[in-house]
């Protein structure tokens, strides 16, 4: 084997960045974080950091989901039910332009994290603010102005990042029980509606949307109760079946 000279290649670092969504008041959201140091200070960003030496990527954003909202990553394989704190975590895409970070070359694996409605996030390592900002708010018709230098910015390519995790969310809650992930333990089917028609914005009839995931093998189990948490006459609980692919799939109308 021919001698191996590091100092030959350029050094870079590595960092995750957390696209964490739920839904809250009927409207998807995302965590974003305000910057308080350089690059960038001042400006909303996603929630991240770098990679430490004796991380892999995956233990990486799990921590990184701890520290910013107090949630664990769950495997997608477990059975159900999900702990209550417990988060879908996925790897979403990697993002390696060279200009994208001022500091340094900075390769970032992001990755998608989905949960129910969530409290108050807290600040914590280089933000000094935190909230949790819908997602029409930051990507919507105005999105020109806040992807680019102007102060209501996204930092870095965040907006790119953003935009590619909202998409991966609403192509895979088509053929996937994803949307589950958006729920409580026990939920209900009009609960569960929300959270497409949050996630697709869009708004879904009520009684093709129940036929369609009531007879849709394994996407449901009923949990043997009834709820009036939404108003109204009590409602069937259920809880996410054992099925991780939908068919039919649940088809996004178009829009």
């Amino acid at each position: 084997m021919p001698p191996y000279d590091p100092s030959a290649f350029p050094p870079f670092a590595v960092t995750v960045d957390l696209v964490v969504l739920t839904v809250r008041r009927h409207a998807l959201c995302t965590l974003v974080v305000r910057r308080g140091e350089t690059p960038y200070q001042g400006r909303w960003a996603l929630p991240g950091g770098f990679v430490r030496e004796d991380e892999d990527l995956g233990t990486a954003a799990a921590r990184e989901l701890v520290e910013e909202t107090g949630l664990c990553a769950h495997d997608p394989a477990a059975p159900p039910p999900v702990p209550t704190n417990g988060a879908h975590l996925e790897q979403l895409a990697t993002y390696g332009a060279p200009d994208r970070d001022p500091r340094m070359r900075v390769v970032s694996v992001a990755h998608l994290a989905l949960a129910p409605d969530l409290p108050a996030p807290r600040a914590g390592g280089d933000a000094n603010s935190a909230r949790w900002a819908p997602v029409e708010e930051l990507l919507g018709e105005d999105a020109t102005a806040k992807t680019g230098d102007g102060p209501g910015a996204l930092a870095f390519d965040h907006a790119r990042i953003l935009t590619d995790g909202v998409e991966r969310a609403r192509s895979k809650i088509e053929y996937s029980s994803l949307a589950t992930a958006f729920c409580p333990p026990e939920f209900t089917v009009g609960e569960l509606r929300r959270v497409y028609e949050a996630v697709w914005g869009v708004s879904l009839d009520p009684r093709n949307f129940h036929r369609k995931v009531t007879g849709t093998p394994g996407f449901l189990v009923p949990a043997g109760g009834t709820t009036t948490r939404q108003g109204g006459r009590p409602a069937q609980l259920f809880r996410a079946g054992g099925a991780t692919l939908l068919n039919p799939p649940m088809l996004r109308p178009e829009v």
